[in-house]
């Protein structure tokens, strides 16, 4: 699914042959990585030889993946995601190039936000069984 770059299949010297620097990305409305942006076009720092080879698009969209942010002429993948998870969402660029401890990236922000969420649901769900099985031992024992 992610394989060398097409620029550089037959290439074997790999010396300076890389998506390097900042590169734009169109964001599909209604998905994840708009609503973490905040915004329809970015632009994020790569630094690979790898792109999301576009032969498994069909079955992997399928199977419920989502590509959610592409070059604005298509080319690339950037972004994909799987709707209906609490945060599945992964990249093609490096978010960490433009994170810092007191302003984190948009991503990183969002994934801590959504786990601690995730958490509190959880522990809310816990806190519900444990007050179920006091009120009614018997019949929360027996299933």
């Amino acid at each position: 699914m992610i394989y060398k770059l097409r620029e550089l299949r037959g290439v074997e010297e790999l010396g300076g042959t890389m998506r390097l620097g900042a590169w734009p990305c169109k964001i599909e409305p209604g998905t994840l990585a708009e609503k973490v942006y905040e915004q329809s076009e970015i632009s994020e720092r790569h630094r690979h030889r790898y792109e999301f080879n576009r032969e498994y698009e069909e079955p992997m969209t399928a199977g419920g993946l989502k590509i959610s942010g592409a070059t604005p002429d298509g080319t690339y993948v950037e972004i994909v995601e799987i709707p209906g998870h609490p945060f599945f969402i992964g990249c093609q660029f490096h978010p960490e190039f433009k994170s810092k401890p007191l302003e984190p990236h948009p991503l990183f922000k969002s994934f801590a936000g959504a786990a601690y969420a995730h958490g509190q649901k959880r522990k809310g769900n816990r806190e519900a069984a444990d007050v179920e099985m006091f009120l009614r031992p018997a019949k929360v024992a027996r299933g």
